[in-house]
């Protein structure tokens, strides 16, 4: 029988246990990981041990480090770098140490309103009650009203105030001065009548200076139902038209810059309210004077009068007719002095002086 020939054995073949960088571009990849016999030889690494429960690749990518913030620079480079290069646009917003600066008329060119820039320290403490509705401010505008029909009251002659109000008004004009060159005393200044100043008079003339030369004037040069009413228009019609413009200004078309219809308005109906109760209740009361221009009576221009044909008590007009007149009158020029913008200056002068002579060319003529 022939001898079989021997059958050779199959050669076992084994892979090669695969670096590290392999293995991690297979678990990288979207492949299943080639199965091998495990060799007699193996390298463990302890990274591997310890992700060996995470399905996550492992990232071989190094974080990035954290971005450094540029250097501030400090403001004498800022400042120099500015003054160096082109000159940096303005951004148009307020800035207050140009307001604070003693020789600029910053606050000239804004409204009178007040401005939140911390000028004076008391209006910081206070911001509602002194600068956004200035009641300290206010109550003194309204009082001065209340004092002149006191002395009214009391019978006191016009003659007789006006050289008073000249005596306060030197002495504070000066001080006024003095504390625009003095920038020691005008922080004391400031700090002590701050409650009733606005943030445009830090580096400008006081109120207070053209309320007195306002109501010295009318008082002085016109005659005294007509200066009486100057006063008590300036006190009150000022105070309503900055009030109601305050509040409601807002809703309504604006007039010029700072003034609304609404202020306006406010004037002219506290206007023909005050004429009211000063001819219609305290004059009567109290009594006329000699020297009062409105007797209670209107009468037509002589000239109209002739070409009609009129003659006596023809085309003369009394009574509660003759008072509202007077007193729509009233309103119209209290509102028109409110509005008016005479060389920039303070209403405080221009209400009393142009409500004044308005009133007294009224009367002069149907008068």
């Amino acid at each position: 029988m022939a001898q079989q020939a021997p059958i050779p054995s199959i050669p076992q073949i084994t892979s090669p246990t695969p670096a590290p960088t392999e293995s991690a571009e297979h678990q990288d990849s979207y492949f299943a990981p080639i199965n091998s016999k495990k060799s007699t030889t193996s390298v463990s690494f302890p990274e591997d041990r310890a992700r060996a429960r995470s399905r996550s690749p492992k990232s071989l990518t190094k974080p990035l480090p954290l971005a450094t913030p540029p250097p501030i620079p400090s403001t004498r480079e800022s400042a120099q770098s500015q003054s160096n290069g082109a000159a940096t646009a303005p951004n148009g917003h307020l800035s207050p140490s140009s307001a604070a600066s003693s020789t600029s008329s910053y606050w000239r060119t804004i409204s009178r309103s007040p401005s939140p820039l911390g000028l004076i320290p008391i209006h910081r403490s206070f911001r509602t009650f002194i600068h956004r509705h200035e009641i300290p401010r206010k109550a003194l505008h309204l009082s001065i009203g209340f004092f002149t029909l006191s002395l009214y009251s009391r019978g006191t002659s016009t003659s007789a105030i006006h050289p008073w109000l000249l005596s306060a008004l030197i002495p504070i004009a000066s001080t006024d001065y003095l504390r625009h060159k003095f920038p020691a005393f005008n922080r004391l200044y400031v700090k002590v009548l701050g409650a009733l100043m606005r943030e445009s008079e830090v580096d400008g003339w006081n109120g207070v200076i053209w309320y007195l030369l306002g109501a010295w004037t009318v008082l002085r040069f016109l005659p005294k139902d007509v200066g009486v009413m100057g006063v008590l228009l300036l006190s009150w019609c000022d105070t309503a038209a900055s009030t109601v413009g305050r509040l409601y200004g807002r809703y309504t078309p604006r007039i010029r810059r700072g003034k609304s219809l609404a202020g306006s308005a406010a004037a002219m109906g506290v206007g023909v309210l005050t004429a009211s109760l000063f001819w219609g209740w305290v004059v009567p009361k109290y009594g006329f004077d000699e020297g009062f221009m409105f007797q209670g009576t209107l009468k037509a221009p002589e000239m109209v009068r002739e070409s009609l044909g009129w003659k006596g008590e023809d085309g003369t007009l009394g009574g509660w007719a003759a008072l509202g007149i007077v007193s729509l009158w009233s309103g119209v020029v209290a509102s028109a002095s409110e509005v008016v913008d005479i060389f920039g200056w303070d209403d405080n002068l221009t209400i009393p002086v142009l409500s004044g002579l308005g009133l007294w060319g009224f009367f002069k003529v149907f008068c």
